[in-house]
């Protein structure tokens, strides 16, 4: 009885750990937050709108040097723009909406893939928020600013070579996660889920007990 009541304190508190840190990280981020050096990666922009009373029509994101853009998921609802070095690298996307963009109580995602420098230490995003009053809130600072700019941290390739290894067909492979997602970006769903079902198992149990 003891061990089960422990269990779903621990779960609903888990829960509630999850959903406040939901909230409290309602800036433009861009997942995952962590990859290696050489590697091909889908990169996932997420965007929740903030503001009362206006929406987010637009959001520009600018891509680190240390990564080489190759292409842009298309988004239903929403319009994009490339701009390019001389050289035709992406060094920046902004995606624009078509319809009155999000509300305070709204977020969306928008993916791009690429490659990351062999030599990457990490990759800052700095991004660009435009709500419909024409307000402009910019995410370019430090990590303990109150508007900071999103990182991603990267580590070591693993050793085989410039990063190609077993993924020669690394953009066919990018587009295919594209269509799958990021795994990674499921698992506090999953954590959420479990906490709920063991939660409710708690309960369960606890109520057949008490009426024995």
């Amino acid at each position: 009885m003891n061990h089960m009541k422990k269990w779903s304190m621990m779960c609903m508190t888990a829960l509630s750990l999850f959903m406040f840190a939901g909230i409290a990280s309602a800036h433009v981020t861009v997942q995952p937050t962590e990859t290696t050096q050489g590697s091909y990666e889908v990169f996932t922009v997420r965007v929740p709108s903030e503001s009362e009373n206006v929406s987010t029509t637009s959001v520009k994101v600018t891509v680190p040097g240390n990564v080489k853009v190759s292409r842009v998921q298309p988004k239903a609802g929403w319009k994009y723009v490339l701009e390019k070095d001389s050289e035709g690298s992406i060094t920046s996307i902004t995606w624009t909406t078509e319809g009155s963009g999000l509300s305070q109580t709204e977020f969306d995602e928008f993916r791009i893939s690429g490659k990351v420098a062999d030599d990457a230490k990490e990759l800052t995003w700095k991004a660009y928020q435009t709500y419909s009053d024409k307000s402009i809130v910019e995410w370019t600072g430090a990590p303990d600013a109150d508007h900071p700019a999103s990182v991603t941290a990267v580590s070591a390739g693993t050793g085989e070579g410039d990063g190609h290894g077993a993924a020669a067909a690394a953009p066919e492979a990018a587009a295919d996660s594209m269509d799958s997602g990021d795994s990674s970006d499921k698992l506090p769903l999953v954590l959420s889920i479990i906490a709920v079902v063991l939660g409710a198992a708690a309960l369960i149990a606890a109520l057949a007990r008490k009426k024995r």
